[in-house]
């Protein structure tokens, strides 16, 4: 007779495999982040490149678009390594585009953003994966309110270039409802990854959908971060 747990072994073996490599792909993202960004901070062709350019930023900014663009259109058909390596890309070049905050934050701030939003990716990540209730009906709503969040950002952004005024409350504003709704965002995607654990395998489909997962919970933490760094962070001395 076979042993029915045996049968269920290689299961649950795949599904710790799945989940570990997303978490993983995730903090080797992060990694790269802080590495550019800080050498960015630290290495003025970079530095002015990014900021002292007119179109630096704007060109970095299109690229990332069209790297997660692509990603997800091409997710089923690329291999395994053109996904790893658009993944590392889009890390590399937002480290980029974050850079400015070695410049405007105090480390002190920087650490305890981080940490924050470590213990708070770490909650919602855990709510995500143990919570019975189905959380997609949240999604839609957070994503719709994650839409309307952009909309004002551009908004705000044309108006402050016109008038050259910035609206300190309305970013505030923006901040406080960016973590709120990525935070939200973090329980939703780490559910979604769970979901699609209980069927991993060990084919290339998953291993992509676990870069893929990895690079969702990626955009959670460093907007979560980002933005109680606005909101709590002082500027360098």
């Amino acid at each position: 007779m076979v042993n029915s747990t045996s049968l269920f072994r290689p299961s649950i073996d795949e599904k710790r495999i799945f989940l570990m490599k997303t978490y993983l792909w995730m903090c080797f993202a992060l990694i790269v982040s802080a590495v550019a960004a800080y050498s960015a901070a630290r290495i003025p062709v970079l530095l002015n490149f990014v900021w002292g350019t007119r179109y630096g930023f704007l060109i970095l900014a299109g690229i990332e678009i069209m790297l997660v663009w692509t990603l997800s259109a091409s997710l089923r058909t690329i291999p395994v390594f053109a996904a790893f390596l658009m993944f590392t890309a889009y890390a590399a070049i937002n480290g980029l585009t974050i850079s400015y905050i070695f410049i405007l934050f105090s480390k002190s701030s920087i650490v305890y953003s981080f940490i924050s939003t470590a213990v708070m990716f770490l909650l919602m990540a855990l709510y995500g994966a143990l919570t019975k209730q189905s959380l997609a009906r949240a999604g839609h709503y957070l994503l719709m309110a994650l839409i309307g969040i952009v909309v004002v950002s551009l908004v705000n952004t044309i108006v402050t270039m016109i008038t050259r005024t910035r609206l300190d409350m309305l970013d505030w504003v923006i901040s406080l409802a960016t973590v709120v709704i990525f935070t939200g965002l973090t329980a939703v995607d780490s559910q979604k990854i769970l979901r699609a654990a209980q069927r991993a395998d060990d084919s290339d489909a998953f291993k992509k959908l676990a870069i893929y997962g990895a690079l969702e919970l990626y955009l959670d933490f460093i907007n979560i971060f980002l933005s109680l760094l606005n909101l709590f962070g002082k500027s360098r001395d």
